[in-house]
C-alpha cells in the first residue's frame, strides 16, 4: 500500500494486555503495510489514562472514551462524572467504546442501558460522534439514538441487516467492516460489505480480537488491515487503493479528524 492514501484502523485495541511485550514492533508492521492512523477506544474508566497516553505519545494515534457494555456491571456511577471531566479537555476524538450487548447474557440489560444512555448524552453535550457496540442489540440502540440524537460516529463490527444498516447511515453513521470480511461463510457481511454505499464503510481491526480467517487461530494485528482493504476491494469490483482513499475519507469526516499524516 505504499504510496496510497494511510489506511485507518477506526477501532483497535493497542492498549490491551495482548499487545504489552511488542506494542511498538506491532505499530511499526502496521505502518510498514500501509496502515498509518489507529483510533483506540477505551473500555472502562481505568483505561482512560492508558489510551490518552498512547495518544499523547503518537500523533497518528486517535483515542475514544468510554464504557463498554460488558463492563458496566463492575463500572461506578462516579466513572460517568470522570467521563465527563475528561471529555472536557478536548483531546478525545469520540465517545466509545460504548453501546448494547445482548450477545452475552449474564450481563443486567437495564444497567447497560442506563450507562449507554449516560454517554449518549454525554456525547451530544460535548459535541462528539460515537463509537458503536451494538453486538445483537441494535434495534434497542437505534431507540436511543433516536431519543438523544448525537453527531454520528460508528457503528464498530456491524452484522445487521441492510434496512438497520440505512438507518444508521441516515443518522450519521459510518459502518466497521474488518475480518468477518475475510471468511467465505460470512455471507450477509460479505453482501454488505458489497453493497453498502461505499461512503458509508470504514475498515477496522478490533485487534487483538476478531482475527482473521488467514490468522484465525493467532491474535489479530492492525497490519491485516491492509488486507481487509484488499478484500474490500475484491467485493465491490474497485481498485485497493480506491479503497483505501475512500474509506480514510469517510473516517477523517466522521471523526472529524484532520487528514492522515502522509496522505
Amino acid at each position: 500500500m505504499r504510496g496510497l492514501p494511510v489506511l485507518i484502523d477506526t477501532h483497535v485495541h493497542l492498549d490491551a494486555a495482548e499487545f504489552d511485550d511488542d506494542r511498538e514492533q506491532v505499530i511499526e508492521r502496521a505502518r510498514a503495510a500501509g496502515v498509518g492512523r489507529f483510533v483506540v477506544p477505551a473500555v472502562e474508566r481505568q483505561g482512560f489514562d492508558a489510551v490518552e497516553r498512547l495518544a499523547a505519545n503518537d500523533p497518528g494515534v486517535g483515542h475514544a472514551l468510554g464504557i463498554h457494555p460488558l463492563y458496566t456491571m463492575r463500572a461506578e456511577r462516579e466513572d460517568l462524572d470522570v467521563l465527563d471531566q475528561r471529555l472536557k479537555t478536548g483531546r478525545a476524538i469520540a465517545v466509545g467504546e460504548i453501546g448494547l450487548d445482548h450477545y452475552v447474557t449474564d450481563v443486567d440489560r437495564g444497567v447497560q442501558l442506563e450507562f449507554f444512555a449516560a454517554q449518549l448524552r454525554l456525547a451530544a453535550r460535548h459535541g462528539l460522534p460515537v463509537i458503536l457496540h451494538v453486538r445483537r442489540a441494535i434495534d434497542p440502540i437505534l431507540a436511543q439514538l433516536r431519543r438523544i440524537p448525537v453527531p454520528g460516529g460508528i457503528a464498530h463490527a456491524f452484522n445487521g441487516s441492510r434496512q438497520q444498516a440505512d438507518i444508521l447511515i441516515g443518522l450519521g453513521f459510518k459502518l466497521g467492516f474488518g475480518g468477518s470480511m475475510s471468511y467465505r461463510g460470512s455471507t450477509r457481511i460479505r453482501e454488505l460489505a458489497a453493497s453498502l454505499p461505499i461512503a458509508s464503510i470504514v475498515l477496522e481491526t478490533d485487534a487483538p480480537d476478531i482475527p482473521p480467517e488467514w490468522a484465525r487461530d493467532r491474535r489479530n494485528e492492525p497490519a491485516n488491515l491492509a488486507r481487509y482493504a484488499e478484500i474490500l476491494a475484491g467485493l465491490r469490483g474497485m481498485r485497493p487503493e480506491e479503497v483505501a482513499e475512500v474509506t480514510t475519507r469517510n473516517a477523517t469526516e466522521v471523526l472529524r479528524w484532520p487528514s492522515p499524516l502522509g496522505a
